[in-house]
């Protein structure tokens, strides 16, 4: 079975919304400044380790407008990723190399990891993410970073009806430390 990475940044005060400033909320672009040297190679690195870029509709709707044109590596393995979007109401072949499943998300995902294949990387689509925390298809990396927002949406928004288990903790020269758990 293929492995699903979700990962997501997120505030002291679990704000995951807007952390690239995309103009979502008024604090937006919150997580910039902690985005050093190293922490571009580490989320390139992932990129590059991965064949499958996994996101829902509008996060895939945002970072396309946003990375589409971009250049650097970061954009350039971003760009080439294939990608799968789970929607129910786009269709088919999409840009930025891109394609539609539709169906029953938790379903849909559990299928996709059931196909031949390599690592499956997932960012943002926080509606997506919980869904799939939900039915335990998913590790998560959290990047805690040391700031509080106020306002934006939250990951954990709800209960989870399963735990997580603690896998790791890296801390980052910026203060940001990311956590690992898996199902």
């Amino acid at each position: 079975m293929r492995k699903l990475i979700a990962g997501s940044f997120v505030t002291l005060d679990n704000v995951v919304q807007d952390p690239g400033g995309f103009g979502e909320i008024d604090r937006g672009g919150w997580a910039l400044e902690y985005f050093d040297e190293a922490s571009r190679r580490r989320a390139t690195d992932a990129l590059l380790a991965s064949d499958t870029f996994l996101l829902g509709r509008a996060t895939y709707e945002t970072l396309e407008k946003a990375w589409s044109n971009n250049t650097g590596p970061y954009a350039e393995a971003m760009n080439d990723l294939p990608k799968v979007v789970v929607t129910n109401t786009l269709r088919g072949p999409l840009p930025w190399n891109a394609t539609a499943l539709p169906g029953d998300a938790a379903q849909t995902v559990a299928d996709l990891k059931q196909q031949p294949g390599g690592t499956i990387i997932m960012y943002g689509s926080f509606t997506l993410m919980r869904t799939l925390l939900q039915h335990e298809l998913i590790e998560l990396n959290l990047g805690v970073h040391p700031v509080v927002v106020g306002e934006g949406r939250r990951l954990f928004d709800t209960a989870l009806p399963h735990g997580l288990r603690f896998a790791a903790a890296t801390p980052s020269a910026t203060g940001v430390v990311t956590l690992t758990y898996t199902p």
